[in-house]
């Protein structure tokens, strides 16, 4: 278990003054750190196809960037390159703890936990990201410069690589084992490892408006909404036939409003979205399908915990009645499990003392059969 340490801070003190609006380096964040991945085991998840892997290296002074899975890496020598590996958490439940640590932030903003290896000088080179990260170092030492935000001109050191131009740094730092570099989108940041090192970062996203509204209408099409045309049976005559009036430009724009007024449909759409993997998930799909009695019995015995990189949501207004979100599908329940519910949208792992209340509850086991069922959550031992 990882737990944060934010220098005589509170958490919402960290929020007021430093979420999405300057970084800080938060020394020793995590007191006696310890990699929860060796980095040959990291390597080895680079080797396989479903993991989003990416080799960033400098060749005869040019960047390098290859996408996995690899081969091998002996090729590469011993200084001047790292691995990069996205969604550790879907795949390696020690790594994965490392988010627990920052559920005061809603989950719905979680995008990954992305872990590096380095070799000495290793580095991805000068950017800039579109989302809030925790650095967290591992083993080693890494040196971080990060410029203040503003304008910066991004270019292309690689057609997989975008960098940006030299900038001042603000932050000027070497980082050790258990210290945490915290940076909000837009600020220019470049890491090089010091000596053979390892970090993890959490992630933090925020979609684009754009995003959502394709997203939206992917929906819409998918499901056969919004297809309606604009009618206008009381047409006045016009003397001005190239113009739009007001009122055909409201028309138009009401024809848009109306389907994001449509608050049940919106909503629907907003909690498969939020809850869509955004990577491969690695379900663990059981060797017989569990039983009614067998589920209620194990859940008193057993801890059940949530499948690495699982998006389990709701909203606050439409949980009590029988609804929430799990993986990219709306869930309906029977209503008087709410809070059951709530618990496994909540926490990654439940425990017996945690389910005392609903092991026995018919409702809740059906539920807790059908998502163990699915390999959505499986059986762990009560801690």
């Amino acid at each position: 278990m990882y737990t944060l340490n934010l220098n005589h801070m509170t958490q919402q003190e960290f929020l007021d003054e430093y979420w999405q609006k300057k970084p800080v380096v938060i020394r020793q964040g995590f007191n006696d750190f310890v990699d929860p991945i060796a980095a040959d085991e990291m390597a080895g998840l680079a080797m396989e196809e479903q993991i989003e892997s990416r080799l960033v290296h400098k060749k005869d002074g040019q960047w390098q960037a290859a996408f996995g899975p690899f081969e091998s890496y002996e090729h590469l020598g011993n200084e001047n390159w790292s691995l990069v590996v996205q969604a550790l958490d879907n795949f390696s439940e020690e790594a994965a703890e490392i988010i627990e640590a920052f559920r005061f932030l809603p989950h719905w903003r979680l995008d990954d936990l992305m872990a590096s290896f380095a070799m000495p000088g290793g580095s991805v080179g000068p950017h800039i990201d579109n989302y809030d990260t925790f650095i967290c170092q591992g083993s080693g030492k890494r040196h971080w410069r990060v410029g203040n935000n503003g304008s910066h001109v991004e270019f292309a050191a690689h057609e997989a690589l975008l960098h940006v131009e030299p900038f001042e740094a603000i932050i000027d730092v070497e980082l050790e084992a258990g210290d945490i570099l915290y940076i909000p989108p837009g600020f220019p940041h470049e890491g090089r490892s010091l000596d053979v090192s390892m970090s993890f970062s959490v992630g933090f996203r925020a979609n684009s408006a754009v995003s959502v509204l394709s997203a939206f209408a992917d929906h819409l099409i998918d499901n056969e909404k919004g297809s309606q045309l604009l009618t206008d049976p009381n047409r006045q005559v016009v003397s001005h036939s190239g113009e739009v009036s007001n009122r055909d430009y409201a028309s138009i724009k009401g024809q848009i409003q109306n389907l994001l007024d449509d608050e049940v449909g919106f909503k629907t759409f907003t909690g498969q979205f939020l809850t869509a993997a955004k990577h491969e998930l690695d379900t663990l799909l059981p060797d017989e399908p569990f039983e009614l009695t067998e589920v209620s019995n194990l859940l008193n015995s057993h801890a059940i915990k949530r499948l690495g990189g699982l998006r389990a949501f709701y909203f606050e207004d439409t949980i009590t009645q029988g609804l929430c979100y799990i993986n990219g599908s709306e869930l309906a329940f029977s209503p008087e499990i709410a809070n059951g519910v709530k618990l496994l949208c909540d926490k990654v792992m439940l425990l017996p003392a945690d389910l005392s209340d609903w092991s026995h509850n018919a409702a809740f086991v059906e539920l807790a059969t059908e998502l163990l069922n699915q390999g959505y959550w499986y059986l762990a031992e009560a801690e």
